[in-house]
């Protein structure tokens, strides 16, 4: 099985559209996603919420958590989104920086085109891993 982990500073935006993505369209019997954060919110932006519930993913239980060593421990590969001197860095773990902007605060307009921009990208970091689900 592998595990991805998409982190970002909150785990309220962009780490968790990537997982909820991420798990919806791998093959489950191969991979999963989970999200965290280095400084975690007390919960998901409300548009990050909205902008998912229009393509059908509902975040409405998501929890933001922390990135711990327990979780690092058992992933293959740190996926961190953009946000530089702040981006976990956990040794060993093989990791790809995705230089997304934060949702949070954005006007609707701008929180979708991040929210195509993280499917699209996951999407194909599934492809060349092998790890899509087959149809």
């Amino acid at each position: 099985m592998v595990r991805v982990i998409f982190a970002c500073v909150h785990n309220a935006g962009r780490s968790q559209m990537a997982a909820a993505f991420f798990n919806r369209f791998a093959n489950r019997q191969k991979a999963e996603a989970i999200s965290a954060g280095t400084e975690p919110s007390l919960r998901i932006h409300p548009e990050v919420l909205a902008a998912m519930e229009e393509v059908g993913i509902d975040l409405s239980n998501a929890k933001p958590q922390k990135l711990t060593d327990e979780l690092a421990a058992e992933a293959q590969l740190l996926v961190t989104m953009g946000c530089g001197d702040k981006c976990p860095y956990v040794p060993g773990l093989r990791r790809d920086d995705w230089p997304l902007r934060d949702p949070k605060g954005q006007p609707m307009e701008e929180v979708r085109a991040i929210r195509d921009e993280i499917r699209t990208r996951v999407q194909a970091l599934l492809r060349q891993e092998s790890l899509t689900a087959t149809e």
